[in-house]
């Protein structure tokens, strides 16, 4: 189906510890618009899609997810690695702490852990574009905030800004997929 390249699609080298940030940042991971549910909404939804090509790029997008969640994941490791106690607590991490240790969970900034409720396939193929297109702008909705609470931490926002565009255009490439197949 596709070869994996053991290689971030991005480079992540983040030198700094914020654990904080790396709470807010999971939301990407495992939140409500996050990389995990688009990659699983994706992967779902190309079965039942009648049209081959647009399959194809459920598929493509889909995958691209998962390496888009690797990035995540490797960000928020870089962002908790080697922290102390007091690090934990005077962060607010302790929570986090407490159920994961610094473990990569897939939960939501507030905590709230992933859930398939997150996911949505119709089976119709005019809804599931629309979904995804949506799905895609709230994804470039909650970066757009991630960049507006990290301006201080470059290392983090060069990869952010990265995975924000990639946001940008899945959702071109769908809405070229919705106007190509109904309306050409």
């Amino acid at each position: 189906m596709w070869i994996y390249k053991k290689a971030l699609q991005h480079p992540v080298n983040i030198r700094e510890c914020n654990p904080k940030l790396a709470q807010d940042i999971c939301s990407q991971f495992g939140g409500p618009d996050g990389e995990l549910g688009a990659s699983l909404r994706y992967l779902s939804q190309r079965y039942t899609m009648p049209y081959k090509e647009v399959s194809g790029l459920m598929t493509d997008i889909g995958t691209e997810e998962l390496a888009h969640m690797e990035i995540i994941c490797t960000i928020i490791y870089q962002l908790t690695k080697n922290l102390t106690p007091e690090e934990v607590v005077a962060s607010g991490f302790d929570k986090y702490y407490i159920d994961h240790t610094t473990g990569i969970y897939p939960a939501a900034a507030n905590g709230m852990p992933f859930t398939a409720a997150y996911l949505q396939s119709k089976g119709d193929p005019i809804t599931d574009l629309y979904e995804d297109m949506a799905a895609e702008q709230k994804a470039r909705t909650t970066y757009d905030n991630i960049l507006r609470i990290c301006k201080d931490y470059p290392d983090v926002t060069e990869v952010i800004k990265f995975l924000r565009e990639r946001e940008v255009v899945h959702f071109q490439r769908f809405g070229e997929a919705r106007q190509s197949r109904w309306n050409g």
